[in-house]
């Protein structure tokens, strides 16, 4: 007598679903712009029942927020050096790097239209994770420091001047901050 035990799904079909909605919307979103991403668009792009989505994400606006937050993962190893200024040179550069990615830089234009007057859950991450660094080197800078002097240039860059994303700006900025 044989006994088989049943096979575990990794991620299973919700996962699946999640990954083609979320690389639909990427690239409609670079092909045709935010306010031309619709729902039955994605379901159709993605092969899902526009329900999935529906019942998922409600709208395109959230599903684009999602996808930002997605991209930049809040759940990545921070960089800890022992050195405050390190850290947030690391963690910058790797910001900057993340939104020189063109289909990235899409995302966050979008996502900072669709937040209306609430903050984008990609603008929570980056202020929690700023608190981490922070808090962690027990230095008179504080978070919303560094969101001003650091995550907030970094933004106005990619939304307005993209080709000044260089190798140096992460590095730049973090010295403004400590001067």
């Amino acid at each position: 007598m044989s006994t088989t035990s049943p096979v575990r799904r990794t991620g299973g079909r919700s996962a699946a679903v999640v990954t083609a909605v979320r690389l639909a919307v990427e690239e409609l979103v670079q092909e045709r712009g935010r306010d031309r991403v619709t729902i039955p668009m994605v379901a159709e792009r993605a092969g899902v029942n526009p329900s999935s989505i529906y019942r998922r994400w409600g709208d395109a606006a959230a599903m684009i927020d999602d996808l930002v937050v997605y991209r930049l993962s809040p759940d990545r190893p921070l960089p800890d050096t022992g050195d405050l200024r390190q850290d947030l040179t690391q963690w910058a550069r790797e910001i900057v790097a993340h939104f020189r990615d063109p289909g990235v830089a899409a995302l966050l234009r979008c996502g900072a239209a669709s937040t209306g007057t609430g903050a984008s859950d990609c603008l929570r991450d980056r202020r929690d994770e700023a608190a981490v660094l922070v808090d962690r080197a027990d230095s008179a800078v504080v978070a919303d420091e560094v969101i001003d002097h650091v995550m907030a240039p970094i933004v106005f860059r990619v939304l307005y001047m993209p080709w000044t994303l260089d190798e140096d700006l992460a590095a730049d900025l973090v010295n403004r901050l400590f001067k």
